[in-house]
């Protein structure tokens, strides 16, 4: 049985180090070419046409004019007559031409009647909502009547945290061609190269082996990229219909805000108890959740602080006339942070007491304990606690008022199922194959950097290979599991590869394969560099012949074998300065605190946590889908209005991972998730604290912390 395990840290070379991303200056020159940049050869445009209207029937459709229309190759009624719109933004007929203009002139002749019928679009207030709320029923802990009688302090108060759309600047869509011969040619959007393929063929009712996907980059999905969803089913039968020309469908901006994905809202009325010196005894929450037709699921709240000992939740599902919610990293994790961290920060400062003691005196109700003391007591030092905080009302004089506030997080990120394929040639070329997908994150660049530490080699010297169904199938890219199943199955593959090219050259060695080692772009006797071939002239002793070898990661059988494993905790501090004159909060830093566990690249490690906190100063402080409940459309479905962060409004973002023997011994660990949790709650409490009131809604609006320093309702 070959030795997977990981080197042991302090002999790795190459794992461990802050190498710059393989594709980096492809991507930052420009080069980079993205599926929405395909422009193939007879190419038509296609372009969808959106109902106006949250909720109506269709009564009737006519495309006949739009079939006339100069450079029109097809038309698809997506929703005919006798169709009901649940929301403003469904596809209602799309146009494929030789043109976009061309398309786009075409759908403006389309006509169709509606029966208007109504709407729900906001769910702030359950009250008003009605028959479209479905409450999931209660649940029960201790006995929380009693504990709130006993509490020797309890608050009572209201949060709210909005709708959030995915906003991938790359829009969803795909180009995609359906031959004459029956094969479908198809690039998309994705975050799922290999499973996508499947689900396109049982939508066309097609065997998937007629299906070839190919994907080189993809800009940003964040969850929402996993199905070849409509449009791409819708795609693929113009082509068709076209006489198998490639149609190239990417939503425009406005389409792609309102139904390409969002992250549900959260909303919740809770009472909250605790001792004199800041125990926590008792929580009891009504908490409900919308972020379209089906409804928002249930935060797990009370978050992280799961252990507190009386517990009454419940939590009511809100349909509402706007498109599905989709996964947004960490799904339900966010709205939860907040809307827990918020209260507990509350209640410390109801007990006049320093909330990072409270925090911390509350982590025996975590399920990491010494993880989250050890981690917030970290996280205060890299922000200067103990100096800038200061009791809520006590920011000194003038207009500008600053303040410390915290924030937790929890997540799995074990690995997903992923093969891996190396091929060592016999001119010394290594080759690594995967079905995956690397979303900006690094991916390639940790493959190419597990393959060289086994191989003995340099980054430069692998290929790797991703984005194609012709490769070995990998997961999706989701959950933060990405990680620990693609370098878990490039390690296998590449040991496995590794141990027929010793088996060829221990003879000339000398040496039985097991003393035999690759090390420094050699084959060498084990710790003896004089009995050695170079990794070229090792290679060329396998003649005509390529050593061909897979791996992969099963993820019921990882956790014996260590190379993966998941569950993380993390805690971010923000500091923020608050004009009270004009309601803007400045960002000055966000400290992020978290546990990793085997960090294969801390340069590209850390990128993903600068992303993340940048992801929640955009929610914190600008970000919110703004429906109008007249008439059920989305009012800031545009770049221009949909509010996200420039560099300007980022401040410092300090990260800090724990990187040490204890942690590397539980295997790689997904990082995609964790980090963008905990800083809506952070800063939040950085606001409360720097303005001395919760502003109780995010985001915090210039209008929202002027409500809220007034006295009004946000």
């Amino acid at each position: 049985m070959p030795n997977y395990s990981w080197p042991p840290m302090a002999s790795r070379k190459v794992m461990g180090q802050r190498l710059s991303r393989t594709d980096g200056i492809e991507k930052a020159s420009g080069r980079a070419k993205y599926n929405s940049d395909l422009n193939k050869p007879g190419m038509l445009h296609a372009v969808v046409l959106a109902s106006p209207f949250a909720h109506a029937k269709v009564k009737s459709i006519d495309t006949s004019e739009a079939e006339k229309h100069s450079g029109v190759a097809a038309v698809r009624v997506v929703a005919p007559a006798g169709t009901e719109i649940q929301w403003a933004g469904w596809e209602i007929a799309i146009v494929a031409a030789s043109t976009e203009l061309a398309a786009r002139d075409a759908v403006k002749k389309i006509k169709v009647e509606y029966d208007m019928m109504p709407h729900v679009v906001v769910e702030n207030d359950l009250k008003k909502v009605k028959t479209r709320a479905k409450p999931a029923g209660e649940q029960l802990e201790g006995d929380p009547d009693q504990a709130m009688k006993d509490a020797d302090v309890t608050l009572e108060a209201s949060y709210g945290i909005p709708t959030l759309t995915h906003c991938c600047l790359e829009p969803h869509g795909q180009v995609i061609g359906w031959g004459t011969d029956g094969k479908v040619e198809f690039n998309p959007s994705t975050q799922s190269v290999t499973s996508i393929r499947g689900d396109l063929a049982r939508l066309l009712s097609i065997p998937a082996t007629d299906i070839h996907v190919h994907q080189d980059h993809v800009g940003g999905g964040f969850g929402s990229k996993f199905q070849p969803d409509r449009w791409g089913v819708e795609a693929a039968q113009l082509s068709r219909a076209a006489g198998g020309k490639p149609v190239k469908l990417f939503l425009e901006r406005s389409t792609e805000l309102m139904i390409a994905g969002c992250r549900p809202s959260g909303f919740l009325n809770v009472k909250l108890g605790a001792k004199k010196d800041g125990t926590l005894t008792v929580w009891q929450s009504e908490s409900w959740a919308s972020g379209g037709i089906g409804g928002g699921g249930s935060p797990p709240i009370p978050y992280v602080y799961t252990k507190i000992p009386n517990r009454r939740q419940n939590h009511t599902a809100v349909s509402l006339n706007t498109a599905p919610i989709r996964a947004w990293r960490a799904p339900n994790h966010q709205q939860a942070s907040y809307l827990t961290c918020a209260p507990i920060e509350d209640l410390a400062a109801k007990l006049k007491m320093d909330p990072l003691d409270m925090f911390i005196k509350n982590a025996n109700l975590t399920q990491r304990e010494d993880t989250y003391v050890r981690q917030l007591k970290k996280a205060a030092e890299l922000s200067d606690w103990k100096k800038l905080w200061h009791p809520r009302g006590d920011a000194g004089k003038g207009p500008i008022k600053r303040g410390l506030g915290i924030g937790v997080n929890t997540w799995g990120g074990a690995g997903h199922d992923s093969t891996a394929r190396t091929t060592i040639h016999p001119d010394g070329t290594v080759e690594v194959e995967l079905g995956s997908q690397d979303l900006g994150t690094g991916t390639r660049t940790i493959i190419a950097q597990v393959a060289a530490e086994t191989l003995g080699l340099r980054v430069p010297d692998i290929r790797v290979k991703l984005g194609d169904t012709n490769y070995p199938p990998s997961g999706t890219s989701g959950g933060s599991t990405t990680v620990g199943g693609v370098t878990s199955s490039t390690r296998k593959a590449t040991v496995n590869a590794l141990d027929k090219l010793l088996a060829e050259v221990a003879g000339g060695l000398g040496a039985p394969v097991d003393q035999l080692e690759a090390v420094d772009g050699k084959i060498q006797v084990k710790g003896n560099a004089a009995k050695s071939l170079t990794w070229k002239a090792a290679c060329q002793k396998l003649g005509v012949k390529t050593v061909s070898e897979t791996g992969s990661n099963v993820p019921r059988e990882a956790p014996k074998e260590g190379l993966n494993t998941g569950g993380v905790g993390g805690v971010q501090i923000a500091d923020v300065s608050v004009d009270v004159e004009t309601g803007v909060v400045k960002m000055n830093k966000l400290v992020a605190v978290q546990d990793i566990g085997l960090v294969v690249n801390p340069k590209t490690a850390e990128s993903q946590v600068f992303g993340a906190c940048i992801m929640s100063i955009c929610g914190a402080l600008m970000e919110e889908r703004i429906m109008d409940e007249l008439t059920g459309r989305m009012l800031n479905a545009d770049m221009e209005f949909y509010k996200l962060a420039g560099i300007k409004d980022i401040g410092e973002i300090v990260v800090h991972f724990e990187i040490d023997e204890l942690n590397d011994k539980r295997g790689v660990i997904g990082l995609g998730e964790p980090p963008a949790i905990g800083g809506i709650a952070a800063i939040s409490n950085a606001v409360a604290n720097a303005i001395g009131t919760r502003v109780p809604t995010v985001p915090m609006s210039p209008m929202n912390v002027l409500d809220a320093l007034s006295g009004r309702k946000s």
